[in-house]
C-alpha cells in the first residue's frame, strides 16, 4: 500500500491535534429506512458504525442534496446517534419526503491491538517518535486522534518530515501518511 500524503500545518511551539479515520478498501451497503427531521437523521438498522464516520448516501428520492456518490463526491460526516440512526448536521430533511436509498461507508480498521507511531525526522538533535493512542477522543474503529503538546511542536522547526504507522497485533506494519510542514497557503492533505 502507497502511503497518502499529508503535510501537516503544525505551527512550533502550539499545541496540534487533529483525527484520523483508517479505512478499509470494502465498502459496506445498508438500507436506508427513513430519514426525517433537521438536521436530517438517516435510520439505517444496524448500520455498525461504532462512531462518527465518513459516509455516501446514493438513491434516495424526495432528497436530493442528501445523495452522494463515492466515486464522485466527498462523504457527508455523521454522527452517531444510535446503532439504528445518523445524524447528517449539513442536511435538513424538513418539509420533504424522502424515501428509500442506500448508506454507504468504507469499514473502518481494526485496531484492536495495535500501535500507532508518528515518526519526526531531520530535526537538529535525535528523531521524535511519539506513540498514540487507538482512538484516544472518541473510541471508535478506526479512528486515531494524532495530538502534539506544545514541547513538542518546539522540536519541529525548519524542514522536517514524518511517517504515520499502525503496527497491528498480527505484527504487519503498515505506513498510512507521510508528509512534512504544511507551507502557507498550500494543500494541508
Amino acid at each position: 500500500m502507497q502511503p497518502a500524503r499529508q503535510d501537516l500545518p503544525v505551527v512550533p511551539g502550539t499545541t496540534y491535534r487533529d483525527t484520523v479515520r483508517l479505512m478499509q478498501p470494502d465498502f459496506a451497503y445498508k438500507q436506508i429506512a427513513g430519514i426525517s427531521g433537521a438536521p436530517a437523521q438517516v435510520t439505517a438498522p444496524d448500520h455498525g458504525l461504532a462512531g462518527d464516520w465518513p459516509v455516501w448516501v446514493r438513491n434516495v428520492t424526495g432528497l436530493p442534496t442528501i445523495n452522494r456518490e463515492p466515486d464522485k463526491a466527498l462523504p457527508h460526516r455523521a454522527q452517531r446517534v444510535d446503532a439504528d440512526t445518523l445524524e447528517i448536521n449539513t442536511v435538513s430533511a424538513v418539509g420533504t419526503q424522502p424515501q428509500g436509498g442506500q448508506l454507504v461507508y468504507k469499514l473502518p480498521v481494526d485496531l484492536t491491538g495495535a500501535v500507532v507511531r508518528m515518526r519526526f525526522s531531520g530535526l537538529a538533535g535525535d528523531d521524535l517518535v511519539l506513540t498514540l493512542g487507538a482512538g484516544l477522543a472518541n473510541p471508535a474503529p478506526g479512528t486515531v486522534t494524532r495530538a502534539l503538546t506544545k514541547e513538542q511542536t518546539e522540536q519541529l522547526v525548519g524542514d522536517w518530515a514524518y511517517t504515520f504507522e499502525v503496527e497491528f497485533a498480527s505484527g504487519d506494519l503498515v505506513r498510512y501518511f507521510e508528509g512534512g510542514q504544511a507551507k502557507p497557503g498550500g494543500c494541508h492533505g
